[in-house]
């Protein structure tokens, strides 16, 4: 699907507020509101949007400590691995990459004994290294038009 500039306006709008109603979007982005419902609509259809939810920040919620722990582990032990951290509710992404590691995980903990459980539970797949995030100068953003592409 070819993401044209109302397009983006859309993406943009409901990325900031994915609560505005159809009639703002519509009057915000310069069209009517079926055919800003019809956008948003194939928007949702082609998985552009994949879906909408609340942001909770993890200390609101009790978690006092966000980590990003990267993990080496081998080919046969990735499928358990995934498995393990798949149902633990810490894990808020996980990132397989390249590089030293198999996988990043982003984690949250309510404190750093909670933090070291965790840790010891998937010691046992592979070589783990932690780094404890200290704050976040730049929060999650956007997705934003790509530099240098012209939406038409």
């Amino acid at each position: 699907m070819e993401i044209d500039s109302k397009n983006w306006q859309i993406l943009d709008a409901l990325q900031q507020d994915a609560r505005t109603s159809l009639t703002a979007l519509a009057r915000q982005v310069g069209l009517s509101v079926p055919s800003t419902s019809e956008r948003v609509k194939r928007l949702e259809e082609a998985g552009v949007i994949e879906g909408y939810r609340a942001v909770v920040p993890p200390r609101k919620a009790g978690y006092t400590v966000t980590a990003l722990i990267g993990i080496t582990t081998a080919q046969p032990d990735k499928a358990r691995l995934l498995k393990l951290l798949d149902g633990r509710r810490e894990v808020l992404e996980c990132f397989h990459v390249t590089g030293q590691d198999s996988y990043v995980l982003k984690v949250v903990a309510r404190d750093i004994e909670h933090l070291e459980a965790f840790v010891s539970s998937i010691n046992h797949l592979g070589e783990t290294r932690t780094s404890i995030v200290m704050s976040v100068p730049i929060p999650a953003r956007a997705v934003a038009v790509p530099a240098g592409a012209v939406p038409g």
